[in-house]
């Protein structure tokens, strides 16, 4: 866990570091959410008003080591292993916003983070990939507009936070994002199909007695699995 201090703020406006300090479950969201606490610290300036800040969360993807096991799965996303060198770029997993309160020298919010299980995405697929073993390296970006009293006066002036004027990195465990989505999904990933093609596997299902969809599927793959068997041995 890193923090870096904004660098080109005018001399009265404030000037702000961040750092991420933990992560943990959001207990009674109707989405799987994370909130990531963000303490902020004025280093100097004028004491703040509020911040209207702006948080890009992205995984580092290139930043941490992967096993054999996950070789496969992460081909699709960034190809062989021996291209991942050039290939690999950092994942954007969500941006939001949240309002800061006043604060003199420093203060605490929660960074919300909403966790899809749509397996079309990019970031569930990474996060399904790499297991539960680990950490999932994170940076977080900040943007937005502080606002501060003026000099010797009652009225506000408003300053930026540019994406360059700080950033933190922090290591989140796999094993609360599996953890979470599997509480939400009971392990069950979230799966879209056109309406025809639903009408075709129900009508499969229906027409070999089967359950549910879920065992439709795994008749179909049984199958062909049985068929490319058959036909490797012949």
């Amino acid at each position: 866990m890193t923090a870096s201090p904004a660098l080109s703020a005018p001399v009265t406006a404030p000037v702000l570091a961040f750092s991420v300090t933990g992560a943990e479950e959001e207990r009674f969201a109707a989405l799987p959410t994370l909130r990531f606490g963000l303490e902020i610290v004025r280093t100097g300036g004028l004491p703040v008003s509020s911040v209207a800040l702006t948080t890009v969360v992205r995984i580092d993807v290139a930043r941490r080591r992967y096993g054999p096991e996950a070789h496969e799965a992460l081909g699709e996303l960034f190809g062989a292993p021996d291209q991942w060198a050039a290939g690999m770029r950092p994942l954007t997993w969500a941006r939001t916003t949240v309002h800061v309160p006043a604060f003199d020298d420093r203060t605490t919010v929660e960074i919300p983070v909403e966790c899809s299980y749509d397996t079309e995405l990019a970031v569930t697929k990474y996060l399904r990939a790499v297991g539960d073993d680990g950490d999932v390296p994170l940076d977080f970006l900040f943007s937005g507009t502080v606002f501060h009293r003026t000099p010797g006066g009652p009225g506000l002036a408003a300053s930026r936070v540019s994406w360059t004027d700080g950033d933190t990195r922090y290591s989140l465990p796999a094993a609360l994002w599996h953890s979470l989505t599997d509480r939400y999904h009971a392990g069950s990933p979230w799966l879209r199909l056109s309406r025809e093609t639903y009408d075709r596997l129900d009508a499969y299902r229906a027409r070999h007695v089967l359950g549910t969809p879920d065992d439709a599927v795994r008749a179909l793959l049984d199958g062909t699995a049985h068929h490319h068997s058959g036909t490797s041995t012949t």
